[in-house]
């Protein structure tokens, strides 16, 4: 007798999921890690050097998974799709023009596969405290600085705030389940790279902690239990991992138009409650109006605020008529797509002689990102996710014909090179042209 066919066992969807070490692991945990009726077969990765070739562990995959999962890179994603017999590839990262998501949704279909985005809900965590997201339209706009601008607005109203990061995990993934950062000690205990420490020091200098990990939900429910407002600190352009009671957005008028071509961006744009557009201190009239144009078409219930981000040099002096090399944050430079950032808008305010062009005396790691980005030509990008990259960074810079390094990443360059040259920070921050916008509607979803 021929069992009925709701009797038969059911076989898994079998799950690619495209990643870079970051919302990939997030949307695992939080869609598919408990769900009998999905098997994620591999992730893989891409945009970070050297994430590929490690498996996320069974401890943090969960009973499904007791073997864990493979990372493979993205390149091979035809040939898994075959040799695995993937019924569905999940795109699960971030700041991608519109035009490269469609690309991996036709490989994906031409190799048989569907092709899936989730929705923003989907992947999102209640918390039980309020929370403010800060994200952007592309990486290098501004985020972080806007974090430190509202912790003290929160601070002034006597909330405890933690802050929350965007993943990183470049590292041992079932170590950096639940990361929790306070003093610079804790930086050098869970061995961060340069990317991380850009994201994290700059918290630890205004007093304030700062989670980030693997395991969002887990982090959420500590972050909870010493603090009166969460604010969840976004990387890229990705859209926030926690249900939020204020979205701000930023944009940024020196690359106008990327508001609306880039992905997830165009989401966080339609989603905000306040949309920021940074840096009117550097851009072109004409392109802060297209792009509060722009904002205003896709979104036109969001408040829109200008804002400057201001650069201070901390010894203009020092690099006053010098040869100098600058150094700049590397996502920006890099999967930002800028050619530039605030130590080179510090160097010239200061006065430098010449900004000296890298790339003749770059070594190793360095080298190849110049091939790869061919848009970072002329500033030396602050490349480490490795050791071998901070080593190569460092080689790079002492070959240099130099009087001076201009350091225009968000943190003290110092702590993780030894650098005989001066070396100068350029530091920026976030000024309201209007002051006041950013308080009104923190003060309106804060008790």
């Amino acid at each position: 007798m021929t069992a009925p066919v709701s009797a038969l066992p059911q076989a898994r969807e079998r799950i690619l999921i495209l990643g870079a070490a970051g919302r990939d692991f997030h949307d695992f945990n939080v869609i598919y890690r408990d769900d009998p009726a999905k098997e994620v077969v591999a992730f893989t990765a891409t945009q970070i050097p050297d994430i590929e070739g490690r498996t996320y562990p069974p401890e943090l995959a969960g009973s499904l998974y007791p073997g864990g999962i493979p990372i493979y890179e993205e390149a091979r994603m035809e040939e898994l799709i075959e040799n695995e017999r993937i019924d569905t590839v999940a795109l699960a990262y971030s700041d991608l023009p519109h035009e490269q998501v469609m690309h991996l949704a036709s490989r994906a279909i031409a190799a048989g596969a569907n092709f899936l985005l989730h929705g923003a809900d989907s992947s999102m965590v209640e918390s039980t405290k309020p929370v403010i997201a800060i994200t952007a339209v592309r990486t290098g706009v501004g985020k972080s600085q806007t974090t430190r601008y509202l912790s003290k607005i929160l601070a002034d109203l006597d909330q405890r705030v933690v802050a929350i990061r965007h993943p990183m995990p470049y590292g041992d993934l079932a170590k950096q389940a639940c990361q929790r950062f306070a003093t610079y000690e804790d930086l050098d205990l869970h061995e961060c790279t340069i990317e991380e420490r850009e994201e994290y020091e700059p918290h630890i200098d205004n007093g304030f902690v700062v989670y980030a990990g693997v395991d969002y939900e887990q982090i959420l429910r500590a972050a909870e239990d010493e603090a009166d407002v969460i604010l969840w600190d976004g990387g890229n352009n990705d859209i926030p991992f926690y249900k939020s009671d204020l979205h701000i957005v930023l944009t940024d008028p020196l690359r106008p138009g990327h508001e609306a071509t880039y992905h997830p961006g165009e989401a966080n744009v339609r989603m905000a409650d306040v949309v920021i557009v940074a840096k009117c201190d550097s851009a072109a009239p004409e392109d802060i109006e297209a792009v509060e144009a722009s904002v205003r078409q896709m979104n036109p219930t969001a408040t829109v605020l200008r804002c400057d981000s201001p650069v201070t040099v901390d010894d203009a002096e020092a690099i006053a008529g010098k040869r100098v090399v600058v150094v700049e944050d590397g996502p920006t430079l890099t999967h930002g797509s800028m050619s530039f950032g605030a130590g080179v808008v510090g160097a010239k305010a200061a006065g430098v002689a010449e900004i000296v062009d890298p790339q003749p005396y770059a070594v190793g790691a360095i080298a190849a990102t110049y091939a790869k980005y061919p848009n970072a030509a002329g500033i030396l990008p602050a490349m480490g996710y490795g050791e071998g990259q901070v080593d190569d960074l460092q080689a790079t810079i002492e070959a240099m014909p130099v009087d001076a390094v201009v350091a225009g990443t968000p943190i003290d360059l110092s702590r993780v090179l030894t650098v005989e040259k001066p070396l100068v920070r350029a530091r920026y921050s976030l000024r309201e042209q209007e002051p006041g916008g950013l308080a009104e509607a923190v003060r309106a979803v804060v008790p």
